[in-house]
């Protein structure tokens, strides 16, 4: 595995010990992978004679660590349901799993507060289900989390959507979530029971991506990951982008150019121009980095591949490695 920019974990922290010993990187050792660590690579890289990428891949992880193994993805080996919700989870927050978990956004887009891998919101309605599923299951945790303010929680259970939309306007200022409001919930998205709801309801989409694959007759792990975060950032798809999307296949059987990935690009084409303006370009961008495999998707780099396993290989045949 590639160990790049926005990850995070116990092989980074080992990264910049060894940059820190060399006097290349001067941060804490936070095992956050950010511009100081790259620039810290990059500088080693450069006097080692590797390619300099600001990324520590198989090569450049042995030159530093001769007996170490490369480390492997935790998510490589999952599910390909989870697989999927950390590349959506990560396109939505910015931050790779487990950050996403914690990903929490203001009103920025009249939503009210969004929270969660896949930026569940008030405004919709989405977030609710999972805040009660998690005090209604795992009401000691949440407890222990908002103290006092876990009965303001339950009682927006019975509260009008106006007034739950009201509420989540109330905590933030400028679209900016308050304290204590914001470590509270950033503290909630840490636990893995509530990480165990989001992954509950998120299933839920990913039996809809399985779905969508079945209806255009798509069958590889990285069509399932396309359909899962159309389904997320879309919605759906129209019966209009539908039909438009048969005709595009109808063209590729006649120029003998149908292929799996010639069917993603033309579904992730017509889903992006069927978005709202003000969105088209970020769909665009992020359906067409999954149905190529690799891309960058808010300044982040992206292989499927190498960092979530997500593989051409037929979805059927998709299970966690050593089952």
């Amino acid at each position: 595995m590639t160990i790049r920019s926005g990850m995070s974990g116990d092989a980074v922290t080992r990264i910049e010990q060894f940059l820190s010993n060399l006097k290349l990187y001067r941060g804490p050792a936070d095992g956050s992978f950010g511009g100081g660590v790259e620039a810290g690579v990059k500088t080693y890289q450069k006097r080692q004679g590797l390619p300099i990428t600001g990324a520590v891949d198989a090569a450049t992880w042995g030159r530093m660590f001769p007996s170490v193994p490369p480390p492997v993805s935790e998510i490589a080996i999952c599910d390909l349901a989870d697989r999927c919700l950390a590349l959506t989870g990560s396109f939505e927050t910015s931050s790779y799993p487990p950050d996403c978990f914690c990903g929490l956004s203001g009103d920025f887009d009249h939503m009210g507060l969004s929270f969660g891998a896949l930026q569940w919101n008030v405004g919709q309605g989405t977030l609710q289900p999972l805040l009660m599923q998690m005090w209604d299951q795992h009401a000691d945790v949440a407890r222990d989390i908002f103290h006092e303010h876990f009965d303001t929680v339950t009682a927006l259970r019975t509260a009008s959507p106006e007034e739950q939309l009201a509420f989540a306007r109330s905590v933030q200022t400028q679209t900016k979530v308050n304290e204590p409001w914001k470590g509270m919930l950033v503290a909630l998205g840490r636990t893995p029971e509530f990480q165990g709801v989001q992954t509950d309801h998120a299933s839920k989409i990913y039996t809809r991506a399985l779905q969508m694959c079945g209806d255009y007759g798509l069958l590889s792990e990285r069509a399932v990951a396309l359909m899962f975060d159309i389904a997320t950032q879309c919605g759906s798809i129209s019966d209009v982008v539908r039909a438009q999307i048969t005709a595009d296949f109808a063209h590729l059987i006649q120029t003998n150019s149908s292929n799996e990935v010639a069917k993603m690009f033309a579904v992730a084409n017509r889903c992006a121009a069927a978005s709202k303006p003000v969105y088209v370009d970020d769909v665009r961008n992020r359906k067409l980095t999954i149905a190529n495999g690799t891309g960058t998707v808010h300044d982040s780099y992206y292989d499927l591949s190498d960092m979530f396993g997500i593989t051409l290989n037929p979805f059927a045949q998709a299970k966690a490695v050593g089952e």
